[in-house]
């Protein structure tokens, strides 16, 4: 085997690693947005070059011949410690039975900026617009082959995977690595380590040597960087699922709501907002739509008010991670349009008019109001 390398100029103060071109990715600080124009044109999968960054500190350059995924916990035989723990070395994972999946990874607050611009109703966090998310084809180990090799027994109740990115502060105060845990009957189900993305070894920015790929789920439930992942015999917590990652404020229990799991449904176009399209022409309209709760049944798209009319689904997506579709049009002569589309999934969620507010603007459902202008 072949073992990945680090780029040779990769600075280890950089918050990001890889090139972020103007056309391509958006920075917000230490994170980078997908341009969704930067996506006309391409198949399924989003390109390694252009996938989404989600960093809550910056992205380690980790040493695979010394790195560890390290299980520790009530949850395996014979309680091994973290001191003390079952490890396995990145050969130990390849040397194990692979699976390929192609997977949706999306941000929870993928869409945030919109509370704002279109309901009014400002949020805390990272102003993304809709490329927080992207599609890709992992290969790596199923998370419940690593556990039943470690030594999972019947009283596990949680998984708990920690990064290797250094320690989150905020206000003052150290909440230490990125950690979530998982439901052991979600880890034994579909959860990947992954080790390759898009048939080569995963970057450092997207989780180099081995990350978690935790398909329908929030973003922060798919750990970068890997490394040490508590199994208990009871529940656990960290700050990314009692602080951060549940839904707060008006219509939300005081405490907030229950830790988010599953994304909701969205959709894009694959257009630069206010982009400038020729009158007198017909134009054929791009777009993706996808959803947490399984593939995406139907997508209807909008160009003036309330003229809602199918769009049409490109075949090869039926059931897949997201929905490409087509609408076409003409428009009626030169100024201002809004595009819409609104998707539907298998099990009928929709997109709303209006998305429910919480004040760390996640989940955001909303219907998206794309402004052009004809010239």
């Amino acid at each position: 085997m072949t073992r990945p390398l680090l780029p040779d100029a990769a600075d280890p103060s950089a918050p990001i690693v890889k090139p972020l071109p103007a056309g391509v990715l958006t920075r917000h600080d230490t994170n980078a947005e997908l341009r969704w124009e930067a996506m006309a044109g391409q198949g399924q999968v989003v390109p390694t070059d252009r996938f989404f960054v989600r960093n809550h500190t910056r992205t380690p350059l980790l040493d695979v011949d010394t790195w560890r995924l390290s299980l520790f916990g009530t949850g395996l035989r014979g309680r091994p410690t973290r001191d003390r723990p079952v490890e396995f070395g990145y050969d130990d994972l390849r040397a194990m039975p692979a699976q390929e999946q192609t997977a949706l990874i999306e941000c929870a607050g993928n869409g945030r900026r919109f509370f704002s611009e279109q309901q009014g109703q400002p949020s805390n966090g990272v102003a993304w617009g809709l490329g927080g998310v992207g599609v890709a084809r992992w290969r790596g180990v199923r998370l419940s082959t690593v556990l039943r090799h470690a030594g999972l027994t019947d009283a596990a109740v949680d998984v708990m995977p920690e990064g290797l990115d250094p320690d989150y502060h905020t206000d003052g105060v150290n909440l230490g690595r990125v950690r979530r845990p998982l439901p052991v009957g979600k880890a034994l189900d579909d959860v990947l380590l992954a080790y390759e993305m898009n048939g080569e070894p995963l970057p450092p920015d997207h989780g180099f040597p081995v990350r978690l790929v935790v398909p329908g789920w929030v973003g922060v439930a798919s750990i970068k960087w890997v490394g040490p992942v508590e199994v208990s015999t009871g529940r656990l917590l960290s700050p990314w699922n009692t602080r951060f990652y549940r839904l707060f404020g008006p219509g939300h229990p005081v405490d907030g709501g229950p830790p988010l799991t599953r994304q909701v449904v969205k959709s894009a176009f694959e257009l630069p907002f206010n982009a400038a399209i020729p009158a007198d022409a017909d134009v054929l309209l791009h777009g993706r739509s996808w959803s947490g709760n399984g593939p995406i049944r139907a997508v209807e798209v909008s160009t003036g008010d309330d003229d809602w009319r199918p769009a049409d689904l490109v075949a090869d997506d039926r059931g897949g991670a997201w929905q490409r579709w087509t609408a076409h049009w003409r428009p009626p002569g030169p100024g201002r349009f809004t595009l819409r589309a609104r998707a539907t999934d298998v099990t009928g969620a929709g997109q709303r008019a209006q998305a429910r507010y919480n004040t760390l603007g996640y989940l955001f459902d909303g219907i998206v109001r794309h402004p052009v202008t004809v010239t």
